[in-house]
């Protein structure tokens, strides 16, 4: 009986269950994904042999700089996710957990996911066209905007493409446009009314931008304490709120005005 046996052995033979217990969980799939930092694209430059944004009906001018959107990369909805992996991503700056259902949409498969995400994409150039346009005060009748940026998902583009067509349409007559010649990147959605809004993965996104040579980081007002978490040395955070008041901070920027740029 465990009554007679020595206190060392009983707590022994007690701490098997629980062993086995994390040995269970060990080996188990979690419901978790692990994210990194991914790739960032110039939203003024080219794309595999076309430029990313290309516009019809109104002069473009020459810009300067470069307009970076950022991405993160997750580990799939269908890969295996165990605790090790979780552990080692908790302790890592430039990894991050997150649960499963926050990356991707419940019950659908990868090929499902991936014409969802593009759906987005989607979505998100109409609106950052429109966004754009109307800032601009030019008629979509009349002024085309084509956006190209293959093997791209999600909305989370959507402030960048807006700034690099006000950049391409209008800062591009400006001494220094909306970059002032630095490597601006930065993340956010977008409706067509100018509004911007939150996006996930934000302090990865921030280490790829200063990784691809970004020293200014536009991002959503309400990500700024996840902004400021992991911030590379000498990345300056700008926040925003809409299309207007990131075109004026980076105009402002640009010209040297920076007491009027506002910071996290």
């Amino acid at each position: 009986m465990l009554s007679r046996l020595s206190r060392p052995r009983a707590l022994a033979l007690s701490a098997l269950p629980v062993a086995a217990l994390f040995a269970v969980v060990g080996l188990a799939p979690l419901p978790y994904a692990v994210a990194q930092p991914g790739s960032t694209a110039d939203v003024l430059g080219v794309d595999k042999g076309r430029e990313v944004i290309s516009v019809t009906g109104a002069p473009v001018g020459k810009t300067e700089g470069q307009l970076r959107m950022t991405t993160i990369i997750a580990t799939g909805p269908s890969v295996e996710v165990g605790l090790a992996e979780v552990v080692d991503a908790w302790f890592r700056t430039d990894r991050a957990v997150m649960p499963i259902h926050s990356v991707y949409p419940p019950g659908k498969s990868d090929a499902e996911i991936e014409k969802h995400n593009l759906g987005q994409m989607k979505e998100s150039q109409d609106a950052a066209t429109l966004a754009a346009l109307r800032y601009l005060k030019k008629d979509p009748a009349k002024v085309k905007v084509t956006l190209h940026l293959a093997d791209i998902g999600g909305p989370s583009a959507g402030l960048l493409f807006s700034l690099g067509i006000v950049d391409k349409l209008d800062g591009a007559g400006r001494a220094g446009g909306l970059t002032g010649g630095r490597i601006v990147a930065g993340t956010g959605t977008i409706e067509a009314d100018g509004k911007v809004g939150a996006v996930g993965g934000v302090s990865l996104k921030t280490q790829a931008a200063a990784r691809d040579g970004a020293t200014v980081f536009v991002v959503p007002k309400d990500e700024c304490a996840e902004a400021k978490a992991e911030l590379p040395d000498g990345m300056r955070l700008i926040p925003v709120t809409a299309l207007d008041d990131a075109v004026t901070s980076l105009r402002a920027l640009a010209q040297g005005q920076e007491a009027r740029v506002p910071s996290c």
